[in-house]
């Protein structure tokens, strides 16, 4: 999911992109110009390649629709991981598996002994649970869907550059891992890059990162917002709303934690949020349990630690003030604090390769690129010192919503297909 807080560099295009030419986009400094896109756009493989996907685009539609179709919440991805695998080799690669955390791992070797890998990766997963009505509306060219974008259209673009790379002979130097990670969502936790990076088979050798996720082909996230998400569970005896009046009451300490936090002065670039709350029985009765589910996010992790130093004071002492306040008679308050979501800050800096890659990619394909923030898969490899960038895997919007979507008007979703086939080559190398 890629949801932008900071743009840092916006620059007017000189050019348009022809599919068929190679026109290096770049400001008054020709900041955008990198040698290993302009070798790219004007191979023989590439434009083969461009080709190929024009021609298969009504496929990448099909296929995307029949991804989404298939319901992915949190820790129930299995079916979606399968059929994906299945599409994997039927593109095309030999090296189909699925690991032990539920990524589909899909392998290209390149002509270099290296061992060196580029991972481009998509999730599987969706926030929307199996009760979600998943029917495709389509309004012009636009599809409207649960997950019709984030991030299925990543899982049926990466089934069509694999096709097209196959259909064009293109051979890369570096090894290509394409990846359909897990546990992106939510409460996933990154789950799946982070045993792709920590414990998969191919850990030590995935050395650049691109999540292929999110839906505006004029950014290029470079910075991972970190978050932490707690969950806060408040217990206490509970009784009759008349008769037991005056009793602890564990609603009232959760009140007073969403009180204390809500009026915390966070600094710019880091925010805080009570996402879900929830307890109680009836509506005449004290509650036994009072529990609620916060956010807390910074790009800055400096940032992020003193927002959780500050935040977790607040339990204990509203722990205090309750069983202080009103009868412990038959029983105190009391209050269990659980991390259960913990993703960590990074940046890739604009120096590196791949970010000015990707730049001079976007811009190649007729956008105006900036730099921005963002919360996905690339938070792990960054926080290893692997340089990672999130590109756009489509053109959409209201990811998250019911009435999320996605355009495929055909010129622009070629555009969007040739910004990250491009973006991929430049990193990995066209052999010759």
């Amino acid at each position: 999911m890629l949801k932008t807080v900071r743009s840092t560099i916006i620059v007017t295009l000189v050019a348009l992109f022809p599919f068929s030419a190679s026109i290096a986009a770049q400001d008054a400094s020709g900041q955008f110009k990198h040698p290993a896109v302009e070798v790219v756009m004007k191979s023989a493989q590439y434009k083969a390649s461009m080709a190929f996907l024009e021609k298969d685009h009504d496929r990448i539609v099909e296929q995307n629709i029949a991804l989404q179709q298939i319901p992915a919440p949190l820790r129930q991805e299995e079916q979606k991981a399968r059929a994906f695998a299945a599409l994997l080799k039927e593109a095309g690669l030999s090296d189909v598996t699925i690991d032990e955390e539920g990524n589909v791992l899909g392998l290209r070797k390149g002509t270099s002994n290296s061992g060196e890998i580029v991972a481009f990766v998509s999730h599987l997963d969706t926030v929307f649970d199996r009760k979600v009505d998943l029917t495709i509306k389509r309004e012009g060219t636009k599809l409207k869907a649960p997950g019709i974008i984030d991030d299925t259209r990543g899982l049926a673009s990466i089934l069509g550059i694999v096709r097209a790379m196959n259909a064009a002979n293109v051979k890369t130097t570096k090894d290509v891992l394409f990846v359909g990670s897990v546990g992106e969502e939510g409460l996933g936790d990154l789950r799946g890059v982070k045993y792709l990076l920590n414990k998969g088979q191919y850990k030590e050798r995935i050395k650049s990162f691109i999540a292929f996720d999110g839906n505006a082909p004029d950014q290029i996230a470079n910075t991972a917002a970190g978050s932490k998400r707690y969950e806060v569970r408040f217990n206490g005896p509970g009784g009759h709303s008349f008769k037991a009046f005056g009793t602890v009451n564990p609603m009232y300490a959760l009140a007073n934690v969403i009180s204390d936090l809500s009026k915390v002065q966070a600094p710019a670039g880091t925010t805080y949020s009570v996402g879900v709350i929830g307890g109680g029985t009836s509506v005449n009765s004290i509650p036994v349990e009072a529990w609620m589910l916060v956010d807390m996010r910074s790009s800055s992790a400096t940032d992020l630690a003193a927002l959780e130093k500050t935040f977790l004071q607040f339990p204990e002492r509203a722990v205090a003030a309750e069983n202080n306040t009103r009868s412990t008679k038959n029983g105190k308050i009391t209050v269990d604090v659980k991390l259960v979501g913990d993703r960590p800050a990074g940046n890739t800096s604009k120096d590196q390769d791949l970010v000015k890659a990707a730049l001079a990619a976007s811009a190649a394909h007729g956008w105006n690129p900036r730099l921005a923030e963002s919360s996905t898969d690339q938070n792990v490899p960054m926080s290893l010192g692997i340089p990672a960038i999130t590109i756009a895997s489509g053109i959409g919007d209201r990811n998250h919503s019911l009435d999320e979507y996605l355009d495929v008007e055909p010129k622009a979703s070629l555009r969007s297909l040739g910004f990250a086939l491009t973006t991929l080559l430049a990193t990995t190398g066209i052999a010759k």
